[in-house]
Parts: structure tokens; sequence; C-alpha cells
């Protein structure tokens, strides 16, 4: 009886290709972002001044909120990091389905992305707080809501560390992947149904100058791009990690 030839995990696909491009695209263009944040995109004015005062050749009646820069980076690591969710739950949903080890895989890889922007967010979002609002924390609806958001991403990787049988883990770690999806609508909405809320919606207050939403998606397409070529780097380290595992296995039997 002929022994049945062992299926083992991809080398690589055609994306990896574009990991390099999309790399050197992407730091290109968020260092881009970052000077045109300072040198392009004008200040948001704050308080008003108790007397106006001439600042170069511009007589300025408000404070300009230099803080604001951290704007231009806060809002796209935030909007990379729901994206990076939406591919996680996706790939959970599709392991659900199929239970093929790769898709737990592309899930897993697109959750560590997924916390590292998600980490990004916050640090951006506090010190943004910080010397906004004058504190480093407070329980504001989107803060609230997106720590929560930020908690359940961290025990989804605990989870994955506690359980031993790779299916049940992959099971789990799938459900919890789209239970972190439903908290990312009420993230984003949670300002505009609780209009109180400090936190700024831009949409709602007129949106943005077209200095500051060039700045922004110059920012977003270059952190997207990064994203992309860090998960297709974890994820063809990942899926060479599963090859030689199943070498291994091989050997052993």
């Amino acid at each position: 009886m002929a022994k049945k030839k062992l299926k083992l995990p991809e080398a690589g696909q055609w994306p990896d290709k574009l990991v390099i491009p999309a790399l050197a695209v992407g730091a290109v263009l968020t260092t881009a972002g970052f000077l045109m944040a300072f040198l392009y995109a004008a200040p948001v004015n704050g308080a008003a001044l108790d007397s106006p005062k001439l600042v170069g050749d511009v007589m300025v009646t408000h404070q300009q909120l230099l803080s604001q820069k951290i704007f231009y980076f806060h809002m796209p690591v935030a909007i990379v990091s729901f994206i990076a969710l939406v591919f996680a739950a996706y790939y959970g949903i599709r392991f659900l389905m199929t239970r093929e080890q790769r898709f737990d895989t592309c899930s897993r890889v697109a959750m560590e992305i997924t916390l590292l922007f998600v980490i990004f967010t916050m640090v951006t979002g506090d010190l943004w707080t910080r010397f906004e609002w004058g504190v480093w924390w407070t329980w504001e609806p989107r803060l609230t809501t997106y720590l929560i958001l930020m908690l359940i991403v961290i025990a989804y990787f605990v989870l994955r560390n506690a359980v031993d049988d790779p299916e049940r883990r992959a099971t789990y770690a799938s459900v919890v992947s789209i239970i972190a999806l439903v908290d990312v609508p009420i993230c984003f909405m949670i300002t505009r149904l609780i209009p109180s809320s400090i936190h700024p919606v831009i949409t709602r207050e007129g949106g943005m100058a077209p200095d500051m939403a060039m700045t922004v998606v110059i920012v977003l397409v270059g952190m997207l791009l990064v994203a992309f070529a860090l998960y297709r780097l974890r994820f063809r380290q990942a899926r060479l990690d599963e090859r030689m595992q199943a070498l291994k296995d091989q050997l052993e039997d």
C-alpha cells in the first residue's frame, strides 16, 4: 500500500513579493506625513488669547494647538487596528467553517497586527489626552470602549497560551476574534450616540480642512502598507514554522 503523501503548509505565496516595495513605500509615506503634520498642516486654534499677538506675519488671536499634530497619527493607527481586526474575525469565521489550520494562522497573525496598532492607538491617544485634557486617563466613552477592545485582544493571546489542544485553541480564539469585532462599531459610534462625550467627532464638527485631510490620508496609506508588509512577513514565518513542524512529525512517524 502506497504511503499517503503529506500535505505541507506552503512556503510562500505571491503577495510576499510585494513586502519590500510595500514596506518601502509605507515608510516613505509615513515619513512624508510626519513632515506634513508639522510643516504643511496648519495648527488648530485653541482657547482665545487675552490680546492678539503677531506670530511671524500672522496676527494670532487663539492658542495654536501643536498637540493636535498627534491626531495625524492617532487616527490612522486606530483605523488600521480596526481593519486588521476585521481580517482577524473574517479568517476566524473561515476557520470555524472549514477547520483548516491555515485560516487559524491567518487570524492569529492578523490579531498580532491588531494588537500592535491598538497599542500605538492607546499611546498616541493618551499623549493627546494629557496635552488637551490635562490628564493621562479619563473614563470618556470612546476611551473606555477602546480600552475594552484592547483587553479583549490581549485576552485572545492569553487564551491561546492557556489551551494546549490545537483544535480547541483555534476554535476558542476564533470566537474571541469575532467578539472583539463586535466592539469595533461600538467604538466608532459611541461619540455619536453620546453627544455629551468630550471626544471630538470630525465629521459632525464640520470635517477637516484640505491640508489636514491630505496629511491624514497620506499617513493612513503609509500605515496600511506597513501593516500589510508586517502581516505578510509574520505570516510567512508562521507558515514556515508549521511546515518545519510537519516535516519533523513525518520523520518521527
